[in-house]
């Protein structure tokens, strides 16, 4: 092999590799507004809506549920900010109207809701899911459903062999030392995406971000309060997904 020929192919070969490299780098990386739900992210999907790998994968796996009679559907997926600002609103003015003050309110909430600019499913890997080929039951993401003989107990059996096999993982856990948010059995995570996704959440000042959104009842989000969120709702979850 002559000189120009080696020249040739290590040039090639570099080519390769920095083009691997960036297509790598492009598919792990998202900007901090799209971490907090204010960017503009490609989306996918017909009623429910996941970034393009996640919904490969979804896919993918609704087809093989479908082999044991289950259909797989979505009650929700990637929410923006001002989507999630919505929820946390309506939550926070009915509580409100109930008599709770500000710190009981926002304890209610984030058992099962998160502050906007904190929620996993702004980042379009997360999904909760149901059943549709059973009878529904009156609410639909409630734990009675997934478990014993709930409407959606053999999707839960199924998901529990399965869903590692497609890339997805439970989020909040059942695990009895957990804290933050409570047990969701129907809400995943893509982990191909959504871990790197966290790593790069964990860099951000969220107490400072928190602060220029102007949040009902943001008053009350000291820095000891955002310390303890970001640890136990944000931090404290499948093992598998850190």
């Amino acid at each position: 092999m002559n000189r120009k020929t080696v020249i040739k192919q290590t040039i090639l070969i570099t080519i390769i590799l920095i083009s691997f490299f960036q297509f790598s780098h492009a598919q792990t990386t998202i900007s901090q507004e799209e971490l907090i739900g204010k960017g503009k992210p490609e989306l996918f999907g017909d009623g429910y809506k996941l970034r393009e790998a996640a919904y490969i994968s979804f896919k993918k796996m609704q087809a093989e549920a479908l082999k044991s009679n289950i259909k797989i559907g979505a009650v929700s997926s990637y929410r923006s900010f001002s989507h999630q600002k919505r929820i946390w609103e309506r939550k926070f003015n009915s509580n409100k109207s109930n008599g709770l003050s500000t710190t009981e309110n926002i304890k209610k909430i984030i058992e099962y809701s998160t502050i906007p600019g904190t929620s996993r499913h702004h980042w379009g890997t997360d999904i909760d899911i149901y059943q549709t080929n059973v009878k529904q039951p009156r609410g639909l993401l409630l734990e009675s459903n997934f478990h014993n003989n709930g409407a959606f107990c053999k999707l839960k059996e199924w998901m529990d062999i399965h869903a590692k096999d497609y890339g997805f993982h439970l989020v909040y856990t059942d695990f009895p030392n957990r804290k933050g948010f409570k047990y969701e059995p129907w809400h995943y995570s893509y982990k191909p995406l959504s871990s790197q996704y966290l790593k790069d959440y964990k860099k951000l000042d969220i107490a400072n971000i928190l602060k220029n959104d102007k949040l009902l009842g943001s008053e009350n989000f000291t820095k000891d309060f955002i310390t303890k969120y970001t640890a136990e709702n944000i931090l404290d979850i499948n093992p598998n997904l850190l």
